[in-house]
């Protein structure tokens, strides 16, 4: 089934669909309003019914202005996937669990199991460079583009053994060896 915002992108149905929300109009008031032909508001209103958008009012149809509400909220809480660059460099099955956690460039949630934990906590420590020392603001600064509560990511960083600490630096000391340079040097 086609989503109902998709069906808006056809510029007959959205004028029909616009002429319609939160007003009860006939047919004929459509053509008026729209200059379109019958045939073509009656196609875009059947669309629109089949859809759940428009429905019948009297002698006319109606997009009720609850019903748009709906598919906005709808839209706002829809997931953003995982954006591409995340997963590179990492197995196709570390990146189904990439795809659980992370939204966009975004770690939206920390796992709590260990064994997805250390999936993602090696995706983050590629965003250190082998070899450089990173102050502790150098480090939740690289964190905090990821998730805001850069201790608790330094912390497990640190105890999954992926950086490493003396008392005024960390240094990447673990994890895979991407073939790209990480962005941070």
């Amino acid at each position: 089934m086609t989503s109902p915002v998709a069906l808006l992108l056809d510029p007959q149905r959205l004028m029909v669909a616009g002429t319609l929300a939160g007003v009860a109009r006939t047919t004929e008031q459509v053509v008026d309003h729209t200059g379109l032909s019958p045939q073509d508001v009656l196609a875009a209103v059947g669309d629109l019914r089949a859809a759940g958008l428009v429905e019948p009012n009297g002698p006319g149809y109606l997009l009720p202005m609850d019903v748009l509400r709906r598919i906005a909220a709808a839209e706002r809480t829809r997931p953003t996937p995982m954006d591409r660059s995340i997963g590179d460099g990492m197995t196709d099955s570390e990146q189904r669990v990439l795809g659980r956690f992370f939204e966009g460039r975004v770690l939206v949630e920390i796992p709590t199991g260990r064994v997805n934990r250390i999936v993602v906590f090696e995706r983050l420590c590629l965003e250190f460079t082998i070899g450089r020392h990173y102050t502790e603001q150098e480090v939740n600064s690289v964190l905090a583009a990821f998730h805001p509560d850069t201790a608790t990511l330094r912390r497990y960083l640190v105890d999954e053994d992926l950086l490493d600490r003396n008392r005024t630096h960390y240094w990447r000391s673990g994890g895979r060896v991407d073939d790209e340079p990480a962005a941070n040097q």
